[in-house]
């Protein structure tokens, strides 16, 4: 098993673990030295937040590092980041990220890409499965927390013309 894979299936775990909550299963482990530091998941639904995404959680379960710390790490996400935990990513100088699946929910990808940030889809149909089973059976509440952003959780890309 590639180091990506092994990762990738703690950050599932942590999917799981907002899941069994009754949050939204995206979970993230943030990783440096080949070692986790911190995990986070989803816990909009859990806290009645409006930032704690699995990303944003995983950074800040981490503490205040400094940036020698964050320029080592890998941030580990189920689903693509979308604008807001991208730019945590980018604020912090992380310079990867690697993500389970990014077909069920696009997220600022190309804002990752265009400040630097590695960018890795490993196309995991469990990340994929996970979620789109919860948004079949909980279309209502994926329908609600979807409905806060626009129903969309990809970056603006400037270029329109309204």
């Amino acid at each position: 098993m590639t180091d990506d894979a092994y990762f990738m299936n703690e950050a599932i775990l942590e999917a799981e673990k907002s899941l069994s909550e009754g949050g939204l299963p995206i979970g993230a482990v943030l990783v440096k030295d080949n070692e986790i530091i911190s995990r986070g998941h989803n816990r909009l639904i859990q806290n009645d937040s409006v930032i704690l995404h699995a990303e944003m959680d995983a950074i800040e379960n981490a503490g205040r590092l400094d940036y020698e710390d964050y320029v080592e790490c890998t941030l580990y996400t189920t689903l693509s980041p979308c604008p807001m935990c991208s730019g945590a990513v980018i604020l912090y100088n992380i310079p990867r990220v690697v993500i389970g699946e990014n077909t069920t929910l696009m997220g600022a990808e190309n804002l990752l890409e265009c400040n630097g940030v590695e960018v890795v889809v490993l196309d995991d149909s469990r990340c994929r499965d996970l979620f789109l089973k919860f948004t079949c059976n909980n279309c209502e509440i994926w329908d609600k927390e979807l409905k806060k952003v626009g129903n969309t959780t990809e970056a603006k890309d400037g270029n329109s013309s309204d």
